[in-house]
């Protein structure tokens, strides 16, 4: 597994060991920043249930300024760090907290991030949760994105409260389902 694009391209990352982590491949990884945009000027990321770190890594490599890591798998989180600390990336630019997705949300301010990563187990059904607690914390930015990862054949609802789905990509065995906050009339 590596970086990408920009400033940590072609870095190595290492995968979390076992086998309870699927990491998002690295032609998955490009064809999401392919569709989000190549480079990006500052925002901040959230990578919830984010294993290896490789979104929030590639977010932070091509422009994003700062990324926050979640996950409450020890092993999880400390492959995150040693990722982290293999890039010399600055401390100021991440933030790890070891902590259950949902309760994750709460602890962020309004309007924080620009991009939020979605990918828990596939099985968990808990993207539409996430939606409605994002919702209600109202940590995505007026004109952030949400992406959420699923199996191809995972159907996601258009309308989660005020997110209404914007796009959805398969590549491959991979589905990535995009939505954005809107005010609804």
């Amino acid at each position: 597994m590596r970086v990408i694009a920009g400033e940590y391209r072609h870095r190595i990352l290492a995968e979390v060991p076992g086998t309870t982590t699927r990491p998002t491949t690295d032609k998955n990884r490009e064809s999401l920043f392919n569709i989000l945009g190549q480079f990006f000027d500052g925002g901040e990321c959230l990578d919830l249930f984010a294993g290896s770190g490789a979104i929030g890594i590639e977010a932070l490599s091509r422009g994003f300024f700062k990324a926050v890591f979640v996950d409450q798998a020890v092993p999880a989180i400390q492959t995150i760090h040693g990722n982290l600390a293999k890039l010399n990336v600055p401390a100021s630019m991440f933030q790890v907290l070891r902590d259950e997705a949902l309760h994750a949300i709460s602890r962020f301010q309004a309007g924080q991030f620009a991009f939020i990563y979605l990918d828990p187990s596939y099985a968990s059904g808990l993207i539409p949760t996430c939606l409605e607690r994002i919702e209600a914390s109202a940590i995505l930015a007026e004109t952030g994105t949400v992406c959420a990862e699923t199996d191809k054949s995972t159907v996601l609802p258009d309308l989660v409260g005020h997110f209404t789905k914007v796009d959805e990509r398969l590549t491959g065995n991979t589905k990535f389902t995009f939505y954005e906050w809107r005010k609804q009339s």
